[in-house]
Parts: structure tokens; C-alpha cells; sequence
């Protein structure tokens, strides 16, 4: 299996994930919707990675040294941006444009990770109030 093979395999697996986690936060189960981000980053980072070994250390993406801002974050809008940046990178795959590929999945992962940093906050908030 090709790395781009395995690219897109971890980026449909990240949309099953993303799914999950969707539906979660709809059925107000925080921790499916938590396990599901999770493994929504896991696969991210695992696309990101074969992409290094793919595109080389030395590749010139711009977007690499930038991460957007995220203001005021509604999980389930920003689930949706990520399902489509990762739906886009699929595109740019099948089109061979791995550096368009490779800049959606970044921007994916960077919204993940706002996401799981605000799950945290809210976690570490719930343990404060309980204590």
C-alpha cells in the first residue's frame, strides 16, 4: 500500500471518527464525543505524518507557520469545518495536489486540537466545581 493509499485511508477514518463525534454531540454524550475527537487527531496526525515522509522535510507549504484564530468555538460548526477541509484534502488528493492536501489536513488538525483544548477547560472546570 502506497503512503497516499494510506493517507487517504487515515482521512476516511478520520471522517467516520468525525461522524461519531457529530452524532455525539447531539445525543449530549460528552465523553463519545471526547473518545471520538480524539481518534479524529490521531488519524490527522498520522495523515500529517505520512505526508512529511511524502512531500519530504524540506517541502515549501506556506501554510505550515500558520494557524487561524479561533475566536468563539461551537463544536459542532467546527466539526463541520473539519469534516469539510478533510473532504478537500480528498479532492486534492485525487487531483495529486499533495501540497493542497497537506494545508487542509494542517488546518483540520489545528481545529481539532482548539477543540480538545476546549474540552479540557471544560473538564478541568467540572473537577474545580466538584471539589
Amino acid at each position: 500500500m502506497s503512503s497516499i493509499d494510506k493517507i487517504s485511508k487515515a482521512l476516511k477514518s478520520a471522517i467516520s471518527y468525525l461522524d461519531n463525534s457529530i452524532l455525539s454531540l447531539r445525543n449530549k454524550d460528552e465523553n463519545a464525543f471526547s473518545n471520538s475527537v480524539w481518534h479524529v487527531a490521531a488519524e490527522l496526525e498520522y495523515a500529517l505524518f505520512l505526508f512529511s515522509i511524502t512531500l519530504g522535510n524540506g517541502h515549501n507549504v506556506s501554510i505550515a507557520k500558520s494557524n487561524p484564530e479561533v475566536k468563539s468555538i461551537q463544536m459542532d460548526q467546527v466539526m463541520l469545518k473539519v469534516k469539510g477541509l478533510i473532504s478537500e484534502a480528498e479532492e486534492s488528493i485525487g487531483k495529486g495536489e499533495l501540497s493542497d492536501a497537506y494545508k487542509n489536513v494542517y488546518l483540520a488538525r489545528h481545529y481539532v486540537f482548539k477543540v480538545q483544548e476546549n474540552l479540557t477547560k471544560k473538564k478541568n472546570e467540572t473537577n474545580k466545581k466538584e471539589k
